[in-house]
């Protein structure tokens, strides 16, 4: 019974984030899911990213928190849309709650729409939300067994960013085994060694994008 019931919530998110992604392609933006854990640094990554693509991409966002309101105010200092979504408890944001807030944002006149997700390493892996993409951020501070020990946020990322890689000379951290574990789980996903602090392969991760929305 269990498991019917999990299916039938999955099928539902599923038809709602198919809703969402015509929403988004009628509206001509394109959709990035951040996931990752928390403190892993996805909203200092955005403001990063935003600052970095100001003048050539019209950017919002949507922050996804268990409460709270800090990471919002942050992004909103910087002069684009963004709502924010607490989900009281839930450790994802679903297809539901993104469509509740469609509305509230000006799709049409963006050109690249960031979901940022609530800190978890399991479930925003396991619902779709209408994103062209998942892309998944971890920091190195984490350590090295993390894509074999939650191997389908790897599998389902499009992206997977290595972060605070201005920490690695006081980290024993193995950064290639990060690299050649996630390669292993998805040959494709593309990889990014970013610091938002030294700057480190931030000019990658934004030319990136930009050939996303060319």
């Amino acid at each position: 019974m269990k498991l019917k019931v999990a299916s039938k919530i999955l099928d539902a998110n599923e038809r709602i984030a198919r809703d969402n992604r015509k929403i988004f392609s009628d509206a001509g933006v394109y959709v990035i899911n951040l996931m990752s854990s928390p403190g892993a640094g996805k909203t200092s990554l955005l403001e990063t990213t935003i600052t970095a693509l100001k003048n050539s991409l019209k950017v919002g966002v949507i922050e996804g928190d268990v409460a709270g309101t800090d990471d919002a105010i942050r992004i909103d200092r910087l002069g684009v849309p963004v709502v924010q979504i607490n989900t009281g408890g839930a450790c994802h944001l679903d297809a539901n709650m993104i469509y509740e807030v469609l509305g509230d944002l000006p799709l049409s006149g963006l050109d690249i729409l960031f979901i940022e997700n609530v800190g978890n390493l399991v479930c925003p892996a396991e619902f779709k939300v209408g994103e062209d993409i998942k892309v998944m951020i971890l920091s190195i501070a984490e350590g090295h067994d993390k894509p074999l020990k939650y191997p389908l946020m790897f599998q389902e990322s499009a992206a997977l960013i290595i972060n605070k890689m201005d920490l690695k000379p006081y980290l024993e951290v193995d950064v290639e085994k990060i690299k050649r574990d996630a390669l292993s789980l998805n040959p494709s996903i593309r990889i990014f060694e970013l610091s938002c602090k030294s700057g480190e392969g931030v000019e990658q991760w934004t030319a990136w994008l930009q050939t996303l929305t060319s």
